[in-house]
């Protein structure tokens, strides 16, 4: 049954709405700026509405596999593989050949719905590191280390702990070529 959850909870996370609001605009947003189907390359390339669309889109997702989960008995095996699998998802689209977005929107969607009080921190935090850096990658980078460590701190579950650890990890991996471009002081502001 937990294997339903996650098959669920990946498909959820696999629909591509960078693409499809893209689509929306007469443009498939994999051929527009960084090629990402996520919300800053449709906020820099179609502009505000859609990227807010995309963000929120993104965002709701994440939040949506979890209240699943609750809705299915609240289980906490049931909550996280749902939490995980749909950032997973989001990350390894089935419908975009396993290539997707970073899961930044969606792994804060995920945190709403698991624990609130770290969502607000960390979505403060990240919306501050965007005010003062201007780049939507730096707080995605560093966002989820913060919500590992308050996890940590805070005495969450620990397998909420560990499940923040991996995801923090494969954020910062897919965000590779971020990293690159802020080192050589090509990654666009926002």
């Amino acid at each position: 049954m937990l294997f339903l959850y996650v098959l669920t909870g990946y498909l959820l996370g696999s629909v591509p709405f960078g693409l499809i609001i893209g689509k929306i605009w007469n443009i498939d947003i994999r051929k527009y700026g960084s090629g990402n189907i996520g919300a800053t390359n449709v906020y820099r390339s179609l502009g505000a509405v859609p990227g807010t669309m995309v963000l929120l889109l993104d965002f709701l997702k994440g939040a949506a596999a979890v209240y699943l989960g609750y809705w299915a008995g609240g289980e906490p095996q049931v909550v996280l593989a749902l939490g995980i699998s749909v950032i997973f998802g989001h990350m390894f689209s089935i419908f975009l050949g396993f290539k997707g977005g970073r899961g930044a929107a969606t792994g804060l969607g995920v945190l709403l719905g698991l624990t609130p009080d770290i969502f607000i921190v960390s979505a403060v935090f990240a919306a501050l590191l965007i005010i003062i850096t201007r780049y939507v990658s730096v707080a995605s980078i560093f966002t989820p280390f913060l919500t590992v460590t308050l996890m940590f701190f805070l005495h969450k579950p620990l397998p909420y702990s560990v499940a923040a650890l991996l995801v923090a990890i494969f954020i910062v991996i897919r965000h590779f070529p971020n990293i690159t471009r802020l080192l050589q002081g090509t990654e666009p502001r926002i």
